[in-house]
């Protein structure tokens, strides 16, 4: 009597399933690529919290879309770029693949020498080309409490590094939320929950085409 046996499934089949396995598979946090914001506290949330600040939109936003990665708040309220300039190196570390620079606005209203702002930017940008991070520069504006012709200066930095370095330039950002009070928190310096979504929806069209589309399966 013939054993009847089960057919074996062939090896270009087994090997499909293994990959479509491998491409399902959620992915570890250490391996989901990178998006960092560096900034003060219009970026780290300051009054609203880490939850309902740009970045967490922006993550969300994200994930609505279907694309996968990690949205890494490194804004430190007060910051300047001097200071960022000292911390920033660490905040790239892993697969980060897009940089997000919103700093300058302390640097403003301290008066801070514009080409001292030019330096510390452009050492930022460059550090991040450098490892292939693509980057997008939020433009900022300084009050004309140093005088007009130090807010025209200020304000052209932003163009000249992005015209400089090919990057993506979100035109100032600041403004266009401290113009709105119904963006604004009580002390009227910093964004609320609508500021930060405001400022996430300016950002967005920037950002969008640095990332990779969702897979299709």
């Amino acid at each position: 009597m013939t054993r009847l046996t089960a057919p074996q499934t062939p090896s270009v089949v087994r090997l499909a399933i293994l990959i479509l396995a491998v491409c399902l598979a959620p992915l570890r946090a250490d391996e989901v690529p990178r998006i960092v914001a560096l900034g003060d506290s219009l970026t780290s949330g300051y009054g609203i919290g880490l939850a309902d600040a740009y970045p967490a939109v922006l993550q969300r936003r994200l994930e609505a879309a279907g694309y996968h990665y990690q949205v890494i708040n490194a804004g430190v309220s007060g910051d300047t770029t001097a200071r960022a300039l000292r911390r920033y190196q660490s905040a790239l570390d892993g697969d980060v693949r897009i940089l997000i620079v919103a700093l300058g606005a302390n640097d403003g209203l301290r008066g801070v020498a514009v080409e001292q702002v030019r330096s510390n930017l452009s050492a930022i940008i460059e550090e991040a080309q450098r490892r292939g991070i693509a980057v997008v520069l939020i433009a900022m504006d300084a009050l004309p409490v140093h005088g007009f012709p130090y807010s025209v200066a200020f304000h052209q930095v932003y163009y000249d590094l992005a015209d400089r370095y090919g990057v993506p330039l979100v035109p100032s950002v600041p403004i266009k939320i401290m113009t709105d009070a119904t963006l604004m928190q009580r002390d009227r310096a910093h964004p609320n929950q609508a500021g930060a979504r405001a400022i996430a929806e300016f950002v967005w069209p920037y950002l969008e085409p640095l990332v990779n589309k969702p897979a299709a399966f």
